[in-house]
């Protein structure tokens, strides 16, 4: 495993990040998550890789990811050893306080977090999205004053615009309160958007990337058509504002990966994931698995660099679209 500094602060995370929102209890809206026992493997096998960053988030599961990942992290490894981060932002329940970045909101979901993931304070605590509905400065304070209590030792952001995420940082910077250190992206061979604006501001605020998808939901890392798995069975194709997730040109990015993986002999999630660990604002990379064959592979990426050649032909291809899952 290789590590590395998230952006230019001085907290130190693994490369491949072991994104939680997999081990949940069963609910329909994630069909193929994975229970404490079934997940058990997998946190074993990433202790034994040497990934040591975990991210999850209060919503996923309804909170029971947050739950599962706290008692995986006890019986695998230790509090000292892990880089643990969690996200606030989605309702949770009706009402004030239930959901949004409001004073009330932060407050009461931090505390919220910690009683469910069983400790007193998280590494890196992420805004899900950005919210219009309250004023920024009262938002950066109270995720301020939450560091400032001990309970989180570094902030993070998650997608939107970077407009938003300037706005939001700068706020903190007048005020001298707690900026973001990182930035969760939406980001794979089939979801480029990010080069476009923000993977320049955060390289030129200090800031590091965590690619959320890196596999765009399978679709990366399978042939093109190929349905075989769960996730790809009940993937939607739209997200909630109706934006398309995937488009026809895809195609060809999926074939060129297919054809270069062929030619390494190496499974396509490698050569998928070389790509996205390749561009210099990446810091670590979000790991979805569901099967212990998907973090020897997201390990084994590290080991690759793809060539000129291949990048282009990796890169070719590509359509602008819109960025999916905000707005």
């Amino acid at each position: 495993m290789d590590y590395t500094n998230l952006g230019t602060s001085g907290l130190t995370v693994s490369r491949i990040a072991l994104g939680c929102m997999s081990f949940a209890d069963p609910n329909p809206m994630m069909t193929w998550s994975l229970d404490a026992d079934q997940a058990a493997p997998l946190f074993r096998q990433a202790v034994e890789l040497g990934i040591t960053f975990w991210d999850t988030a209060n919503v996923y599961g309804g909170g029971t990811s947050e739950v599962i990942t706290g008692n995986a992290m006890r019986e695998f490894s230790t509090r000292e050893a892990t880089v643990l981060a969690t996200k606030i932002y989605w309702p949770m329940h009706a009402g004030p306080g239930g959901g949004g970045l409001s004073r009330k909101a932060i407050l009461e979901q931090v505390d919220a977090s910690l009683t469910r993931l069983g400790t007193d304070y998280v590494d890196l605590l992420q805004i899900h999205r950005y919210d219009p509905t309250v004023p920024v400065e009262e938002s950066m304070e109270a995720l301020h004053d939450v560091v400032k209590a001990g309970k989180v030792r570094y902030l993070g952001a998650s997608s939107m615009w970077a407009w938003q995420f300037s706005k939001l940082q700068h706020t903190a910077q007048l005020h001298g309160w707690t900026k973001f250190i990182s930035v969760q992206d939406q980001y794979s061979l089939t979801q480029r958007e990010e080069e476009r604006e923000m993977f320049g501001l955060l390289a030129d605020q200090g800031v590091g990337s965590i690619p959320w998808s890196p596999l765009n939901g399978g679709i990366n890392a399978r042939p093109w058509g190929d349905r075989s798995t769960v996730r790809s069975q009940s993937n939607p194709q739209v997200d909630m504002f109706g934006n398309p997730l995937y488009l026809e040109s895809d195609k060809a990015i999926v074939d060129a990966t297919e054809k270069i993986a062929a030619d390494r002999g190496v499974p396509m999630a490698q050569v998928a994931l070389a790509w996205v660990l390749r561009n210099p604002a990446v810091d670590s990379v979000l790991s979805g698995a569901t099967k212990e064959h998907h973090l020897a592979d997201a390990a084994a990426a590290l080991d690759i660099t793809l060539t000129d050649d291949e990048v282009q032909a990796l890169e070719g291809p590509y359509v602008p679209r819109k960025p999916t899952y905000f707005q």
